[in-house]
């Protein structure tokens, strides 16, 4: 399996410790970048020297949310290539349609049950560790 470095954007503890503790758990060899907001991320991405594989990206954010990092993120020529991934409690439809219209990777729930998220995130990131990423 291929060693990931993922951008995980997440302005909730709990939800950055649960995904730790999920890669731990599987002892998946995967390195998280951890930003608890956009603006946050987008510091760190603008940098362009160490660019993520995957983006992790939750909604419902302060300051600057989901939609909005996705739309500055995707008009930029090098950033617009790095799969993002939309993790949230979201099932909101026009989220989901207005994400996809941007240009997402996948919309994946956060499911209540933890057991539930493990077997999620194990499979998401099994998915990306196998895909062909665009080296930038």
């Amino acid at each position: 399996m291929k060693s990931l470095n993922i951008l995980l954007i997440e302005d909730d503890m709990i939800e950055v410790m649960k995904l730790n503790r999920t890669i731990s758990k599987l002892e998946l060899p995967h390195t998280i970048v951890e930003a608890n907001n956009g603006e946050e991320a987008l510091q760190f991405l603008q940098k362009k020297d160490e660019l993520p594989d995957i983006i992790l990206l939750d909604l419902n954010m302060p300051k600057l949310n989901g939609i909005e990092f996705l739309s500055i993120l995707k008009n930029d020529d090098v950033l617009k290539y790095i799969p993002t991934i939309i993790l949230t409690t979201s099932n909101n439809q026009q989220d989901l349609l207005e994400c996809y219209k941007i240009g997402i990777a996948g919309y994946v729930l956060k499911p209540l049950k933890y057991e539930d998220y493990v077997t999620k995130v194990e499979r998401l990131l099994a998915y990306w560790s196998i895909n062909e990423l665009k080296q930038l």
